[in-house]
């Protein structure tokens, strides 16, 4: 999904809003854990920028420490502060601290990989994760589609009506070729949600890869976060996860959210 569409950006005559800052971070939301260097003509690709806003934010972030240049590469990386920044975000959820040991229990059963995840726009962004040397890994950092996961169905399932609307009205306009069989998808998973409290994806994003997932809403009213197992597909059968792995990750949500009630 392009980078630049965004969920809740405010109207034009919003006059608290700071455009310059939004770009500026819209640059920095371009870079992924496979995107080690980027050059001005990629970011601006992503973030649907002009190549010299562009040259200027990152030279300003650059010079704030968010980014590095190489002069070798004429591209740039994310810098010391962004790393620092992210870090200081991570170690402030608790959710990671009390959900890891109930993480690596599940894995160690299914010999599958446990994700914790939030969102980012079109994308659900892996916080934590946890798996064994059979597992498929998708590793913290890593960013996957909203549309095609069951870590993205399971977020909107969650959310209130208006929210859900919006990030399917973005959903659909970003990629309007691919409504009709996401439409459908997300109404699948509405009904699963609703029948077993958890979501599936069953070969959606990559054929070879089963999984399901359960949303946990945090009790400081922050969106949904959204525990998730997924491992190759003739190990995770669609019944597997139907019968044992989904119940079991509802056990380890319930589990969570009660710690963290009285924590």
């Amino acid at each position: 999904m392009p980078t630049s569409t965004a969920l809740k950006r405010p109207p034009a005559a919003d006059r608290k809003f700071v455009t310059a800052l939004s770009r500026g971070l819209d640059v920095l939301r371009c870079f992924g854990p496979r995107d080690r260097w980027l050059a001005n003509q990629e970011m601006s690709r992503r973030t649907g920028l002009a190549k010299p806003t562009v040259s200027r934010l990152a030279y300003t972030l650059t010079k704030l420490g968010y980014l590095r240049y190489s002069d070798a590469l004429n591209k740039y990386a994310l810098g010391n502060a962004a790393i620092s920044l992210g870090f200081a975000a991570l170690g402030q959820m608790d959710i990671r601290r009390v959900a890891r040991p109930l993480m690596q229990e599940l894995s160690e059963y299914t010999k599958a990989s446990i994700h914790l995840a939030v969102n980012d726009r079109f994308s659900m962004q892996v916080v934590d994760t946890y798996w064994n040397a059979a597992a498929f890994v998708i590793d913290i950092g890593s960013r996957v589609p909203v549309a095609t996961t069951s870590l993205g169905r399971a977020y909107v399932c969650a959310l209130a009506p208006p929210e859900r609307k919006r990030i399917l009205d973005g959903i659909r306009d970003a990629r309007p070729s691919d409504w009709a069989v996401n439409r459908k998808r997300f109404e699948q998973a509405f009904r699963d949600y609703e029948d077993y409290g958890f979501c599936f994806g069953l070969g959606d994003w990559r054929r070879e890869v089963n999984a399901v997932a359960a949303p946990l809403l945090p009790r400081d009213g922050s969106g949904p976060v959204v525990i998730g197992c997924s491992g190759a597909a003739f190990q995770l059968e669609p019944e597997v996860l139907k019968r044992d792995v989904g119940p079991r990750l509802l056990a380890l949500v319930g589990n969570v959210r009660s710690a963290l009630s009285h924590g």
